[in-house]
């Protein structure tokens, strides 16, 4: 791992900010999450979480979901999932091994709805003695790294998403009854959204290649063809050096940039509990290269949640 400090600006003396890939990921010390925090210190954050895609905090113990939300609100409006319910009625999702929270598999958070969410915030509370890690892909370095030619082709495709698709292949080993659950819930209301291949990040500037599990194909090809090209650009997302990977203790916090990101939460922790915590904040409609927006195909319109907005439901400009 690379490694490289610096500190912020007077008024966050004491906040530092660590890299530990070369591409992605940093950790940051020096500060006790709240709602609470000053602008200044808000600011070194996002900045931050903007250059490095996702960034960790080790201690943060004394949040709770209150806590936690409030945090999440100096990052933007939360927003409710589009069907799984939340914890205890709050904007907070649990994410449990228990509850088809093992997502062994590469993916950009609801993606299916059009302005799926900016960041996401998540909480460890309770962790496996081992395995349970989760990694990162940085999609604007994967972007960067394709062939020239690979890149304008990208830069022409649109694909479609959906929430709707094979559970029980990416997870043979799921108790049948449990994984039943799971879907009814998750497809409960069933997306369809298209999205550009690549998509302009609306604060970097960068072209972020926008793919993962929920995407079903590749707009106006045939199934082997498409599949061959998202195969194709996916491969390039997953490169090591794209990626980090963190080893959670209790108390962790991580916050992604999920317009720039892919993360894959390893299910290598046998029957050991493992709980986390998510919150997520609104985002806006992707726009490709060409100008075009992302536009969602089916429902007519994101349902409304039980409270709330829906993420997909953006009030972002």
């Amino acid at each position: 791992m690379s490694s490289a400090t610096t500190t912020a600006p007077a008024d966050t003396s004491a906040l530092t900010v660590q890299k530990v890939g070369g591409r992605i990921g940093a950790v940051i010390s020096g500060v006790r999450l709240s709602g609470d925090l000053s602008p200044g210190t808000v600011a070194q954050i996002r900045t931050a979480l903007l250059a490095n895609k996702v960034v960790f905090f080790r201690g943060q113990d004394h949040l709770d979901e209150e806590s936690h939300e409030a945090f999440g609100k100096l990052l933007g409006t939360p927003v409710a999932h589009p069907t799984v319910p939340s914890a205890d009625g709050r904007y907070s999702l649990g994410i449990d091994s228990d509850h088809g929270g093992r997502a062994n598999q590469w993916h950009t958070d609801v993606t299916f709805v059009p302005a799926y969410p900016a960041f996401s915030i998540l909480r460890a509370i309770v962790i496996p003695p081992y395995g349970g890690n989760t990694l990162w892909a940085n999609t604007a370095t994967a972007y960067e790294g394709l062939p020239e030619p690979l890149r304008a082709l990208a830069d022409s495709l649109r694909a479609v998403h959906s929430n709707d698709y094979d559970y029980a292949a990416l997870r043979p080993q799921a108790v049948p009854e449990a994984l039943k659950q799971y879907k009814e819930v998750f497809t409960s209301t069933k997306f369809l959204t298209e999205h550009p291949v690549v998509r302009v990040h609306p604060e970097t500037g960068e072209r972020n290649l926008l793919l993962g599990n929920f995407v079903q194909r590749i707009a106006g090809l045939t199934g082997k063809d498409s599949r061959t090209l998202l195969d194709l650009f996916q491969s390039h997302i997953e490169r090591p050096e794209n990626t980090v990977r963190w080893q959670w203790q209790a108390g962790d916090v991580a916050i992604w940039d999920n317009r720039a990101t892919q993360h894959y939460g390893v299910d290598d922790s046998d029957a050991h509990e493992r709980k986390l915590r998510r919150v997520t904040i609104d985002g806006d409609v992707p726009v490709g290269v060409d100008g075009r927006s992302s536009t969602l195909i089916s429902p007519e319109e994101v349902p409304d949640p039980s409270f709330g907005i829906a993420s997909g439901a953006s009030t972002a400009a």
